[in-house]
Parts: structure tokens; C-alpha cells; sequence
């Protein structure tokens, strides 16, 4: 059965929605305040090699390693992958978020992340000489499968509105203070 279907009598599954009026609630909030801000904590432990584990709350650990080719052993996402899953999870957030504001019923949501990333600096550790612009991801391309309640017109624009609201691209999108020592 094709959630596209428009035969008589067929039943669309969606994805389970979220709270549209506590949508919309926190959306007048930030109207009211466009200066508010949250504080996101992580606390990463190194286990040995390049194994990390990241503590969020109260969480299981998100683990980080790095394949064996950059010395790792590969038992889980590198940390570009892990950047890649942050801002494929904040897309779909953020989709949601705009489909459940202009009340389209979501079916199927899925993204399909790419980053061409290189590490010729070795990580700073006597690598090639690099400029922090010619590291990190040098381009992020993303897929979006969704369907739903609304044209292809109607889920084009969602996911564009999306993009252009979404904290982690626009993150990535944008320099960001950053400071970085050690622990007094």
C-alpha cells in the first residue's frame, strides 16, 4: 500500500505527531523574547586510542571512534559521521516542527547526508600545513525523502523553511565564538 495512494478507502499511516499547540506556545515565546537561549552539555571521556564516549544527561553514552585507515578501531561513528547525525536529526526536527505549524501530516521522513571531509593536517600532529577554513567538512549535501498530506510544491518549501531556521546548519553555516583550555 503507497502512502501516495489516492484510492478510495486506502489508509495513510503517518508519523506520530507532535504537540501543535506546545508548538506553538514555544514559538510565541521566542517572538515575545528572540534572545533566549539554551545551554547544550556534554561531557566526552577517552577511553584509549580514538574511542570517546560523550555523556548527555542521563543518556547512554554516544560513542565516537575512528575506522582503522585514521588509526581507530572502528567501533563506532567517526566524528564527522556524528556531526553528519546531528544536523540530519535537527532537519528532521526542524521539518516536523514547520509541517506540524502549517498542518501537513507527515507519512515518511528520511534524510541521506553527505560531507566531503579530508584530514591532510593529521589532525595538527605534523600533517600538511592547513588553514582552519581548508579543514572540516569542504561540502554537506543532504537528501530528503517526505511524504505526506501536501504536494511536492508544499514539502519543497517545508524542507527549504526548515533549513534555512535549523540550528546545526546554521552552526555549520556560520562562524561561532569558540573558545577552547584547560580545566582550572
Amino acid at each position: 500500500m503507497s502512502n501516495n495512494s489516492s484510492t478510495p478507502g486506502t489508509v495513510k499511516a503517518y508519523l506520530r505527531p507532535i504537540d501543535r499547540e506546545g508548538l506553538l506556545g514555544f514559538a510565541e515565546k521566542g517572538r515575545a523574547d528572540p534572545t533566549r537561549r539554551g545551554t547544550n552539555k556534554v561531557h566526552t571521556v577517552t577511553e584509549g586510542q580514538y574511542r570517546t564516549l560523550s555523556y548527555v544527561g542521563n543518556h547512554a553514552p554516544v560513542v565516537v571512534d575512528e575506522p582503522p585507515h585514521l588509526f581507530g578501531q572502528d567501533t563506532a561513528p567517526a566524528p564527522g559521521e556524528i556531526v553528519l547525525s546531528a544536523l540530519g536529526g535537527c532537519l528532521a526536527v526542524g521539518i516536523t516542527a514547520v509541517a506540524t505549524w502549517k498542518q501537513v501530516k507527515l507519512s515518511k521522513l528520511e534524510l541521506f547526508l553527505e560531507g566531503d571531509i579530508g584530514n591532510p593536517a593529521a589532525w595538527g600532529a605534523g600533517g600538511a600545513e592547513m588553514l582552519p577554513a581548508q579543514m572540516g567538512f569542504q561540502a554537506i549535501r543532504v537528501k530528503v525523502l517526505v511524504e505526506g498530506d501536501a504536494t511536492r510544491e508544499q514539502l519543497d518549501e517545508i524542507v527549504r523553511h526548515a533549513n534555512m531556521y535549523s540550528p546545526v546548519a546554521n552552526t555549520m553555516r556560520n562562524p561561532v565564538p569558540f573558545e577552547i583550555g584547560l580545566v582550572d
